[in-house]
This record gives C-alpha cells, sequence and structure tokens, in this order.
C-alpha cells in the first residue's frame, strides 16, 4: 500500500480525471500552503536548535552547487532535443534547476513513514536548492537579452521578443527571488524554530508540527485535482516535452543520490535529497519567471513540472526510492 499522504495525491488525480465537483477553496490552499512552507522550515530549526554543533557546513555548499549546475545542462537539452524557443528553455530550466516543496515534503513523510534517519539540516536543502537555478536562469537571460538589444534594433523571432520585453535588473531579480513567499516562510520558520526550540514552541505544537501529515494530505488532494485539470485534455503536440518531463526525474535524482552517497548522509537525508534533484517547482519559479520573461510560456512549465514530472515522482519514482532505501 503507498503512504497515507500519497494515497490523498492520487484520490485527488481520480476526482479531476472523472470532473468531480471536489475541489479544495482557493483561501483553503493558500492557508494550507502557508502552513506547510512554515511547518517545514520549523522542523528544520528544530533540529538545529537540538543538533546545530552537528551541521558540515562544507556538505551544504556541495548541495547548494546542484543548483548551479542542473540548468547550463538541461538548458541545451530543452534547446536542442525538445526543441523549445529560447525563452522557453530558459524558463523550463529554472523550473527544473529549482526545487519543488511539495515533494520535499513527500520525501519527508515517506523518510518518516519508513524510519529513515534524517540529518539536522536536512530541511536545510530545500533552502538552498530553491534559489540558484532561478537566479541563474535570470542572470543568463538579463545577458542575452541585453546582448541582443546591443547587437540588433529590429530582427524577427527570438531577438524581437527579447528586445521588446527588456529584462529586470539584477537587482529586481535578486529581490524578486529573497522576497518570495516561499523563502520567507522557509527560511523564518528556520530561524524561529532554531531560537525557540521545542518548548518555546509548545503552544503551536499541535497545529504546525503534529498536524504536518494532515496538510501535506490535504494540500497533495489539491494538487492531484491541479494535476488532472492541467493535462485535460492530454497536449500529443508536446510529446517532447512531455517526453522530458517523464524522463528528466530518473537522470537528475542520480546527481542528489550520489553526492548523498559521498557525504555519507543518513538516508533519509540521501531519500529527501534525490527526490529534490529529481523535482521541478510550480512555487517559486513560475513567480519569479512570470515577473522578470514575461514572453516565457508559464503553460508550458506548469505542464512539465507540475502535469507530469510531480505526480511520477509522487506516485512513483520517491516511493520506489524510498523501498530501495529502506
Amino acid at each position: 500500500m503507498p503512504d497515507i499522504v500519497v494515497a490523498f495525491f492520487a484520490l485527488g488525480l481520480i476526482a479531476g480525471l472523472v470532473k468531480s465537483d471536489l475541489k479544495v477553496p482557493g483561501q483553503i490552499y493558500e492557508i494550507l500552503t502557508i502552513l506547510l512552507m512554515l511547518s517545514i522550515g520549523i522542523k528544520g530549526g528544530l533540529a538545529l536548535h537540538s543538533n546545530g554543533d552537528s551541521i558540515v557546513w562544507s556538505n551544504l555548499f556541495l548541495i547548494m552547487a546542484l543548483g548551479f549546475l542542473s540548468p547550463p545542462i538541461l538548458f541545451p537539452v530543452l534547446r536542442k532535443l525538445v526543441r523549445l524557443p529560447r525563452v522557453d528553455a530558459i524558463s523550463i530550466a529554472a523550473h527544473y534547476g529549482s526545487v519543488s516543496a511539495g515533494t520535499f515534503a513527500v520525501a519527508w513523510a515517506l523518510a518518516e513513514s519508513y524510519q529513515l534517519p534524517l540529518a539536522a539540516d536536512t530541511t536545510l536543502y530545500l533552502v538552498i536548492l530553491e534559489l540558484p537555478a532561478i537566479v541563474l536562469m535570470l542572470a543568463f537571460y538579463h545577458w542575452r537579452a541585453q546582448k541582443d538589444v546591443a547587437n540588433t534594433s529590429g530582427a524577427e523571432g527570438e531577438q524581437t521578443t527579447a528586445a521588446s520585453n527588456p529584462p529586470a535588473s539584477m537587482g529586481a531579480i535578486w529581490h524578486e527571488a529573497l522576497t518570495s513567499r516561499g523563502v520567507i516562510l522557509l527560511m523564518g520558520g528556520v530561524v524561529i524554530g532554531w531560537l525557540y526550540g521545542p518548548s518555546g514552541l509548545a503552544s503551536i505544537e499541535g497545529l504546525v508540527l503534529n498536524g504536518f501529515s494532515a496538510l501535506l494530505a490535504l494540500f497533495l488532494l489539491e494538487m492531484g485535482i491541479t494535476t488532472a485539470r492541467i493535462c485535460r485534455p492530454f497536449p500529443f503536440k508536446l510529446w517532447r516535452l512531455v517526453l522530458f518531463a517523464a524522463l528528466a526525474p530518473l537522470v537528475m535524482l542520480w546527481p542528489g543520490l550520489l553526492l548523498g552517497f559521498y557525504l555519507e548522509l543518513p538516508t533519509g537525508s540521501v531519500l529527501v535529497l534525490s527526490a529534490l534533484t529529481a523535482s521541478a517547482s510550480y512555487i517559486a519559479a513560475p513567480a519569479a519567471i512570470r515577473a522578470a520573461i514575461p514572453s516565457a510560456d508559464i503553460g508550458k512549465a506548469m505542464l512539465a513540472a507540475l502535469g507530469i514530472t510531480f505526480p511520477l515522482n509522487v506516485l512513483v519514482y520517491i516511493p520506489v526510492l524510498a523501498v530501495l532505501l529502506g
């Protein structure tokens, strides 16, 4: 039997596919998202409060490097093999170089379910892997767009698109990335958990900590419904992108898996790191890309990240990897 939180995603997916009127109200979903991210951050902060001296900072720098390495590899694949326009290749490389908080939460829940040990700083993997790819690809877009503007004044095609949509400044890009809701909640939760510890958080423990699985189950229920809506009707004309989204996690989990074993991380942390490198952002990246690259087709990114990669990770790839590591 699949883990209970995974079953809720399957329920939402089925409900969406049969066109049920089941839905999670928008305001409730927003609250779930806030509580889930805050809960993840606080869990990491509590671990730091109790085991802060055990953190190996050099390991975190190596893990962060994965966020910078993925996009330069993904971009030419998306450009040449998937045959996407440049702006869409940049956008999707940023989405897949970044990570998914929902996937992280599922991997964490599976690690706890299989009683796999987790390092104290595991939550920080999510924090340090979320931004590098987004900032790197936005900087790349910024550089290419400036180059196009300098070299051409009226070229057609992608160069005209870049020239007619002046890129945001790097200062604006950094501000957008560092002040996004996800980053504020995750980092704020880490700091609060680290400063207050278990005794200080006792008054909210029932909702934010003990209610983690319930929050995740309801969040995944809505994600299942959303996935079904995005994939209906199925976009056969984008078959190259769909194939990429299905196969990419199988390739991308290996850097996290190998690095986790190389660093001799606990098996639960290896599972979480592998799940993160196999995931694609559908919260932080769309917000940043939509603001900085208005010509990018966010629908394609959401189809790939949320419509294909996320359900395969949640229903197949991560549960299988959890069994193998357990």
